[in-house]
Formats: structure tokens, sequence, C-alpha cells
């Protein structure tokens, strides 16, 4: 399971520099191997609103979690200490570099 943070979902959604990548990343993953937490998806929504891109939002839950299936989950504070440790140990966790 690949949990995508918040500035990966926004590289693609607002095509940043790195929306490729995230492309490519999507298109290699099968839907049932990604997941989001509803933090994530909460401040895709506020940042989607901030810039006016209500519609994009609206398509990206339609298109994510609706239509795909992508996963969403909820993180208790235990296992936020253990996302760290999960990123080392298995490079589960994908970040996008920033340049």
């Amino acid at each position: 399971m690949f949990l995508l943070d918040t500035n990966v979902w926004l590289e693609r959604l607002l095509g940043q520099a790195q929306a490729k990548g995230v492309g490519d990343l999507l298109d290699v993953l099968s839907a049932t191997e990604i997941c989001m937490t509803d933090f994530t998806l909460h401040s895709i929504g506020v940042i989607c609103n901030r810039l006016g891109q209500r519609t994009v939002f609206t398509e990206f839950v339609q298109d994510t979690l609706i239509d795909s299936g992508i996963v969403m989950t909820s993180l208790p504070p235990e296992a936020m200490q253990r996302v760290e440790m999960m990123q080392m140990k298995c490079h589960r966790i994908y970040y996008l570099p920033r340049k």
C-alpha cells in the first residue's frame, strides 16, 4: 500500500513541475495499492477552494475515491509516529523531490 500525501496529489491536480512524475506513478499503481488520509482530502479541498478551483476538487473526489476506489484512511497519532520509520525501512511512502 502506498500512502500518497497532499503535495503529491496537488502536483498532478494543479499541473505543477512534477505533474508528469505523479502521472507516471499513478499509471504503474493500481487503485487498490493507493491510499490517502482524510486529512489529505480535506487539505486538497481547502487549497482548491482558496485557488478558486472547486470544480477540480469535485472531479478529483469523483475520479479518485468514487470511480477508482482509492482507499481513504485515517491515521491515529500512534500511526503517525511510525510513518517516518516505515519510510526509512520500506521506502513505501512516495515523496516528490523538491528542486
